[in-house]
Formats: structure tokens, sequence, C-alpha cells
């Protein structure tokens, strides 16, 4: 039988903390793809734009500490671990630290709110991988559910959405989320289609808890050659279009991710904005969830549902779900 969860795991994407970090990050991320260096160094431009230093560490490192400081508020007795696919602290070195520690059931927080390959079913991998390297005392680890339309996570993007519609209160509301290939997408969910069905969800509902009816859901961060469909439009390409239609304000809210990273600011407040500027936009970007009170206490409440259920919410999916 299946312990009680006795500890929390933040895992993650992972990013460079210095310049010298950056290139060996970027071929961990693409190892196995034969992606030359020459490539990688375009990506690599845009974290040594900002020191080689990714956001997506510092925000882990607060997300840590604001759900450790919820729990000791509410009295719940689980550690709180981080581990990453790509970067320090790799999973495996934190697996490790967690058997040494006497972790024997870990409930697994993935900082990917829905389907997909590379936002859930490669999550599960990293943790089976992780897991066999760390050898049979490794904890068993349970990935939480997708938490896409969770009111919390709805409230902590809608707040910033609100904050910059005081500045914009006449802009149009264009969400983001990462573009994927339109292929991978077919297959997310046991009758494809969930990835961009969730993401649109999240839109949607953020959309009407800030009262705008009238909102776009498009993409960014889109890679690789230009012959294989990605999910579309893009969001300079929209911005474009915006603006030939007499659009002059805009609030970006990238409602399909967890934390300003390096994608979200490059991709929105470097590009988007250059954009917006080029065609006559005035442009507010909101924030992500981040540590916003209302997504830490929705981590709190996906954690009680293991804590407290006799019958755990389902955290698996079919093995034919979500493939590249």
């Amino acid at each position: 039988m299946q312990t009680k969860p006795d500890a929390l795991l933040v895992l993650s994407f992972g990013g460079p903390e210095g310049p010298e970090d950056v290139m060996p990050f970027l071929r961990n991320v693409t190892r196995g793809r034969g992606i030359p260096d020459e490539r990688l160094a375009t990506v690599a431009s845009h974290y040594q734009h900002f020191g080689g230093v990714s956001p997506i560490n510092a925000a882990n490192r607060a997300l840590v500490a604001a759900i450790e400081d919820d729990f000791a508020a509410r009295d719940i007795a689980l550690p709180v671990y981080w581990g990453n696919r790509n970067w320090h602290p790799f999973l495996a070195d934190t697996l490790r630290q967690m058997t040494e520690d006497g972790v024997r059931h870990a409930l697994v927080l993935a900082t990917s709110a829905t389907a997909g390959y590379s936002s859930c079913r490669q999550y599960f991998e990293d943790m089976a991988s992780a897991s066999a390297e760390v050898g049979p005392g490794a904890p068993v680890l349970t990935k939480l559910r997708h938490f896409f339309d969770h009111p919390g996570y709805i409230e902590a993007h809608a707040a910033g959405v609100r904050e910059a519609l005081t500045r914009l209160p006449n802009a149009r509301l264009v969400c983001t989320a990462h573009s994927i290939p339109v292929a991978m997408d077919a297959a997310a969910g046991p009758n494809g289609g969930l990835y961009l069905a969730q993401q649109d969800a999240t839109a949607l509902l953020v959309a009407a808890a800030v009262g705008q009816p009238d909102y776009d859901l498009v993409w960014q961060s889109r890679s690789g050659p230009p012959s294989v469909p990605w999910l579309a439009p893009d969001v300079n390409d929209h911005l474009r279009e915006l603006a030939s239609a007499g659009v002059r304000e805009v609030v970006l809210a990238p409602t399909g991710f967890l934390a300003d990273h390096m994608e979200v600011i490059w991709d929105l407040d470097v590009e988007a904005a250059q954009t917006a500027a080029e065609v006559g936009i005035r442009l507010e970007r909101a924030p992500a969830a981040g540590t916003h009170p209302s997504f830490v206490a929705a981590i709190r409440e996906l954690v009680e549902e293991h804590l407290t259920s006799t019958v755990p919410p389902l955290t698996t999916c079919g093995p034919t779900c979500c493939l590249r």
C-alpha cells in the first residue's frame, strides 16, 4: 500500500545562473536533437542580454519559500524540495537528498498547468529516469493534477490583468501561451487537442474574471523549421493585425505561464514590446501567476486533495497520451 505523502517536490525546467552556464544549459535542453552550437548561439544571446541569468531559478526559490510559509501557517508538516530538468539542482540530485532525509512518498508540482508533451508527459519521463538513477530507495513520486482551471490559478492571473488595466482601461486583452507543433497538440490527451483546449479554457476564465468578454489567445516562443506547422497566430503577427484594425492599446497576459521566466521576458517584454512600438500600440504586460497568494493557496489545495481524500484525484494519463 502506498504511504501517505510526506513531502512536496517542485519540479521545473531550470535555467542558467551566470554567463558560463548558458551554453551548457542549452545543450542540456536540446540533448539528443543534434542542434549545433551555432544555432544555440541565438538563444544564448537572449540569456546574455540579461547577464546570463535566467529568472526562473529565483522564481522557483520564491515559490518554494511562499509554499513553505503557507504550509507552516496551516500546520501542514510537509518539507518542500526543488529539482530541475535541465540545470542545478538536477532532479536526480534532489531525489538523492530526499532519500537521505527519509522521504518515502512525495507529491510533485510540475511548473506547468496543462496537458501536453513538454508540459506534462516529459515531467513523468523526468521522474521515471531520475528515480531509476537514484535506485530502489528513491521516494515514490505522485504528480499533482493539471490546474489550468483552478480558481486560485485563474485569480492570480486575473489580478495581474486588473492591475494592468488600471493603466490602460480600454485595452484589448491578449492572452499568450507557448506555441507547440500542431501535430504535438493533436497527440495531447486521449482524443487529441487537449493542450490547446486547456490553454483556451485558462484564457477564457481569466477574461471572464476581469470582465473582458472580448479577448484573444495567441502564441509565442515557437522554434524549429518554418515548414513545420505550429499553433498560431504568433503574438507579434497578431499585434500587427490589431494595429491594422485600429487597436491602439493592448494588455498582454501570459496566462499559459506560471512565472516570468526568460521566454516571457524576452518574447513579450523585448520582442513584442518592440513590435507594439513599431505599429503604434501602447502595451502593458500583466505578470504571470508567480507567488500570488491565490496561486500559492491553490497549490496547497491540490496537496490537500491527497492528504485528506480517501480517493486521490487522477494524476496519470494513458500510454498514448501527449506524445511528441
